[in-house]
């Protein structure tokens, strides 16, 4: 669920705006709101209602937590809902779901008996003429009903829900301004990119003793190319994180943003699983926080891997830049291997594959971008777990798995690419191996067929690797 840290002031300098802090009971116990139209159907998911309810749940020691802005058109005694509707749906299917809990037993405290029964007399029960709409509301009371029925939603919960979550509450007086309103709240006016929702759910899971590195960590991420940060979660991070699991990656979209979601230290329980990320992470700050490294001038950097589970907050923006510059300088087409591994040149078939694959006139077509991509990505991955250990092998193996694919098929496109991937996981065998010789010695097929003009530098190379016939 999107937390969005907003303060009660006016949001715009103009009469017709106001805007202020609200608890989810009044937001709900004001009967002039509707749900126009003209909005799209409700398509939150069961997946939504958990997160909503467990970061509810992470959240309930704090004071008040915010669930998000509701950005509502004034319009007579009407006010519609314009930003906010699968947010707003959501919290009234609850309320419903709370209703009926009391009804089948009550509540034991009375003050928040009598909060559900004027809710339920004031509550809208808005109607809606999309199938998708209503296949929704249905699957997501009952999955909602299900979650406040259980024994551990007490009613320390109920009250919590009820009067200290909250929403940001902005209403303008004009319908065209409040949809420009709408779309200035989403990034200028476009929607916000995966990363964009990652940065702000992450600045929020900062522990309080890294409050002051903050301004820093903002400023480095502004810095930073965006188009760059798109390229490197969805062509590398994503794909990577996802093959490595079996799982197809074809869009990285903000559906996919959980992905990046992991394990705040300070809050999470102590399950046996957190014990070495715990360790490794108080350990390096402990590190580089001694009085000898003004001597030395050391810095631990942090043990990252490309599949672990993510730390939230300051450790997240780390993992980020840490794989900016690795993934910059695997991926990078001028490469031949002298900037990774130093006084020990590529050798075998590697160094002539790196150089062909940076110059074969045909490489830059839409089908070879996608093989390059998982070249690159397969490359990295390996780097990532065993380093420089045998690459040249390494290279000359992946090299075969993704540009098979290339020799096979007249055009490649998105899904040729995750579906190679998926049927010859190589992700997946460098996840479970344990040495370089796990992944180095599988074996691949040799290749037969026609003759392409455009890959013939391709070719060549794998017929003195001996993999085309």
């Amino acid at each position: 669920m999107t937390n969005l840290s907003m303060e009660a002031t006016p949001l715009l300098q103009t009469t017709e705006l106001s805007s202020k802090i609200i608890s989810v009971y009044e937001l709900l116990m004001d009967s002039s709101l509707d749900i126009p139209q003209y909005q799209r159907p409700y398509k939150w998911t069961g997946k939504n209602i958990n997160q909503l309810f467990s970061d509810i749940a992470i959240h309930k020691d704090k004071s008040a937590y915010r669930l998000g802005t509701i950005v509502f058109h004034q319009d007579g005694e009407t006010k519609n809902v314009v930003d906010g509707q699968q947010r707003t749906i959501s919290l009234l299917l609850a309320v419903r779901a709370l209703i009926q809990r009391n009804k089948e037993k009550k509540l034991e405290r009375k003050d928040l008996r009598e909060r559900l029964l004027k809710l339920e007399q004031a509550m809208v029960n808005p109607g809606f003429t999309s199938e998708i709409s209503q296949k929704n509301i249905h699957s997501n009371y009952l999955e909602v009903a299900r979650i406040v029925s259980r024994a551990d939603f007490t009613e320390a919960h109920i009250d919590y829900f009820l009067n200290k979550c909250q929403v940001v509450a902005v209403a303008l007086n004009d319908v065209s301004e409040a949809f420009q309103f709408f779309d200035s709240q989403n990034a200028r006016g476009r929607d916000l990119e995966p990363h964009d929702l990652l940065k702000a759910y992450h600045l929020r899971e900062f522990s309080p003793r890294d409050e002051q590195l903050k301004a820093a960590t903002v400023a480095h991420w502004e810095n930073s190319d965006t188009d760059a940060l798109a390229t490197l979660f969805s062509q590398y991070l994503y794909r990577i994180r996802n093959w490595s699991k079996g799982v197809s990656a074809r869009y990285f979209s903000k559906d996919d943003s959980d992905l990046f979601k992991g394990v705040n230290i300070d809050t999470v329980a102590g399950y046996p699983y957190m014990e070495q990320l715990r360790i490794a992470h108080h350990f390096v700050d402990n590190y580089n926080g001694q009085y000898e490294r003004k001597i030395d001038s050391r810095e631990l950097g942090f043990p990252f891997h490309l599949d672990q589970i993510i730390i939230n907050g300051r450790r997240f923006f780390e993992l980020i830049s840490h794989y900016q510059s690795k993934v910059a300088r695997i991926s990078a087409e001028s490469w031949n291997g002298h900037e990774l591994v130093g006084a020990e040149a590529l050798d075998g078939y590697a160094k002539t594959i790196m150089g062909t694959l940076n110059s074969y006139p045909a490489r830059t077509r839409t089908g070879d971008c996608y093989v390059r991509a998982m070249f690159d990505c397969l490359l990295i991955y390996y780097i990532d777990k065993f380093g420089h250990a045998d690459i040249s092998r390494a290279i000359e193996k992946i090299f075969i798995w993704a540009y098979s694919l290339r020799l096979k098929m007249q055009v490649v496109q998105l899904a040729s690419m995750d579906n190679h991937v998926l049927e010859n996981n190589l992700f997946r065998l460098i996840k479970e191996a344990t040495r370089p010789a796990d992944f180095i010695n599988c074996t691949l097929a040799a290749l037969s067929g026609t003759k392409s003009t455009k890959t013939v530098e391709i070719e060549a190379l794998f017929k003195a690797m001996k993999y085309y016939e």
